[in-house]
């Protein structure tokens, strides 16, 4: 994964966003592969974890106060631990093999270390506001 070097103009810019949304492309493929006995269950747990995975990150660019973004990449990532413990479910139920489920948590963990860079990041901009003014 390559550095951003586009001047960002929205949250779909972001590096964690775009990353987030292939995330979430991954989460769909295999909601659409659990049984129709999940669908009021865990299909619609993980589908609520992955829109507030990319929600979240949305609408912390979109309040304009460091702090405030931060608090919603926070919601973001615990979305992405509610969705490790659903791939784990997955694989105890037998809908997944390990193979997948490491794949899918490997992918989870990569996210978390991007997002946790881009909260970073926020806390130096925040830092840097406070010490110009």
């Amino acid at each position: 994964m390559s550095k951003q070097s586009k001047p960002i103009r929205s949250f779909e810019d972001l590096r964690i966003y775009k990353l987030a949304r292939e995330f979430s492309h991954k989460i769909s493929e295999l909601i659409r592969r659990l049984p129709e006995d999940e669908k009021y269950n865990l299909k619609e747990q993980m589908r609520r974890a992955k829109l507030s995975m990319t929600n979240n990150i949305a609408e912390g660019y979109g309040r304009y106060h460091y702090q405030e973004n931060i608090q919603f990449c926070r919601q973001s990532r615990g979305s992405i631990c509610e969705l490790i413990d659903d791939f784990n479910e997955c694989f105890d139920e037998g809908y997944i093999d390990e193979a997948y489920r490491d794949e899918l948590k490997g992918d989870a963990y990569n996210l978390i270390k991007v997002l946790n860079s881009y909260i970073a990041s926020i806390r130096r901009q925040k830092q840097k506001s406070s010490n110009d003014q």
